[in-house]
């Protein structure tokens, strides 16, 4: 079903594999839409609670793929940042936690797409950053957005104004990353975080994940707004329900997403 990618369920998470290694995974447009593909079908099968997403060999996502770009016209550059951040964004709104497992480097498009993930976790080997200035763009697809709103406007700037490379352990002092580890325990760890999600109540998941998008660019009074309809919301629900007869009599829930 898919060229570029890997596509492999397991104890309900689906495991996305960008697998171009001898491109080092760079992102041509079949890719994007492939990956466009694979989170809808990943957030449509009641199999899946959770996303993780990674890349083949020695790189998660090197950038963009540059022979397409080279000769696009400026309406045809316009169209495809479009395409890739609609499809990029699709991973910041699933209501299943995404995950991105940075195995190496994250370059360019590559750090874009791990930054609409919700979480990021690195290998120490990982190498991240946003090098589009050196070849005469910006990047296209969300970069100049979402960097500032994770690392601070200087941060952002000065990666972006540079186009420098950075190591993990500077991305996590940024907050760019959310944990470093080993390369041959990046993947346990990720599994491990997201069967910790999925464990939890399917609509409370989804609930945290909106409110936290939607309120994030608003003041706090309309971000509490959002958070308590959801909070009035969710106590209507069969999980809630369950989850506080769980608690009193001290066992484990068993949420069914109803």
């Amino acid at each position: 079903m898919y060229e570029f990618l890997t596509f492999d369920v397991a104890d309900r998470i689906a495991t996305i594999t960008v697998n171009r290694p001898d491109k080092l995974n760079a992102l041509n447009d079949a890719t994007i839409a492939e990956l466009g593909r694979a989170i809808d079908e990943a957030n449509a099968r009641a199999d899946v609670a959770a996303v993780l997403l990674t890349g083949a060999g020695r790189s998660f996502i090197a950038g963009a793929d540059i022979s397409e770009l080279e000769s696009q016209s400026p309406l045809e550059a316009q169209r495809r940042a479009r395409v890739g951040q609609a499809i990029f964004r699709r991973f910041e709104t699933s209501p299943k936690p995404t995950v991105a497992a940075i195995n190496g480097f994250a370059l360019g498009g590559g750090c874009e797409l791990a930054m609409a993930c919700h979480v990021r976790l690195a290998s120490d080997k990982a190498k991240l950053g946003q090098p589009e200035v050196k070849l005469g763009i910006v990047p296209g697809y969300g970069g100049t957005q979402r960097l500032p709103r994770l690392v601070g406007r200087g941060a952002a700037l000065r990666l972006l104004l540079t186009g420098d490379m950075i190591d993990a352990a500077e991305a996590l002092r940024l907050g760019l990353v959310d944990q470093v580890v080993a390369p041959e325990a990046l993947l346990d760890t990720a599994r491990t975080l997201l069967t910790t999600m999925a464990a939890n109540a399917p609509l409370a998941l989804a609930g945290c994940i909106e409110a936290v998008n939607r309120g994030q660019d608003v003041p706090l009074e309309e971000g509490c707004t959002i958070e308590s309809d959801f909070f009035g919301l969710l106590s209507a629900t069969a999980d809630m329900k369950e989850g506080m007869r769980a608690f009193l009599e001290k066992r484990a829930a068993t949420f069914t997403g109803r």
